[in-house]
């Protein structure tokens, strides 16, 4: 097909060619799916979350299936943050990929560390997931305080040269409110949402499905939810959003760009189809040539609410 239309975006500063990107946890560093895409045709690719040592995770069973979705408490299982570096990123940047490191810690201490330390590095962003217990204000997750979120959203960014994304929780009573600590604190841009909390059971041992208990609920099943808060997000703040929550088709990725989404990320549809990136970025193209559109920023924020 022959490039007829601008599927480029920009993102405060970082320059995709195309909205479509991965989502954190979902694609690991990137060469798990080669077999079944070609990763460079990616707007970006979000690589899993690191913290600032390696990380077991949690126990097994720790994913369970759900209606429409799946639970998941990996427990960020990660190799850390400088195998990421000495191991991983030289490899996507030679394929000519947009490389966004996702971040979690257990202090601001910790967030702060790993972005001086991504900083000197061919990383092109950062993604902070806020989704993390606080260790010191007892476990609670740090996005869902206002004043944490622009404490911490701040210092991050004095810490940072290369654009900041960060990824909010729906776990919150007001993600307006959140959202907008976290773009007075220096923001380059939002991502969300992440999963929402959930659980299963299993009835004949009455005893939860997931050894944490509790996990992260995505895929299909949490889509209105994501499309209604980056809809309120969009109306809300004035620095540019990356929408995902059970984007599984081209006409899930046209929805969340008309709420409001400058981007798209895609997670649990990886699962259900791996080479669902790659088929999504040609099928916006069609899109765009079959509706007339020059410039696929034509349609962010362009839904018309009663």
């Amino acid at each position: 097909m022959s490039k007829k239309v601008d599927t480029s975006v920009n993102l405060n500063g970082l320059i995709l060619k195309n909205p479509i990107m991965t989502a954190s946890g979902t694609f690991g560093f990137g060469k798990e799916y080669e077999d079944f895409m070609d990763i460079s045709k990616l707007g970006a690719v979000v690589v899993k979350g690191l913290t600032l040592k390696p990380k077991k995770g949690n126990k097994t069973p720790r994913i369970a299936e759900t209606p429409s979705g799946i639970l998941n408490s990996i427990g960020l299982e990660n190799p850390g943050v400088e195998h990421f570096i000495k191991e991983e990123l030289s490899y996507l940047k030679r394929k000519g990929m947009t490389v966004i490191a996702n971040i979690a810690g257990n202090t601001i201490e910790e967030y702060c560390e790993m972005a001086r330390i991504l900083n000197d590095t061919e990383c092109d962003a950062i993604e902070m997931n806020i989704s993390c217990p606080n260790v010191k204000k007892g476990g609670v997750a740090f996005g869902t305080d206002k004043d944490v979120v622009y404490k911490i959203t701040s210092e991050v960014k004095n810490n940072l040269d290369k654009p900041l994304i960060v990824k909010l929780s729906p776990n919150v009573t007001d993600i307006k409110e959140i959202a907008k600590s976290v773009e007075k604190g220096g923001a380059d841009c939002l991502s969300l949402i992440n999963t929402l909390i959930g659980m299963a059971v299993d009835i004949k041992t009455r005893r939860p499905i997931l050894k944490n208990n509790i996990g992260g609920l995505s895929g299909p099943a949490i889509k209105p939810v994501a499309l209604r808060m980056v809809w309120q997000v969009s109306n809300t703040v004035n620095i540019p959003i990356i929408g995902m929550g059970g984007i599984t088709s081209i006409e899930d990725v046209i929805e969340f760009l008309l709420v409001g989404a400058n981007a798209v990320a895609i997670g649990t549809g990886n699962f259900i189809n791996p080479a669902i990136n790659s088929e999504l970025v040609d099928k916006l193209e069609e899109y765009l040539i079959d509706n007339n559109i020059s410039n696929v920023n034509e349609l962010v924020g362009k839904i018309e609410p009663y």
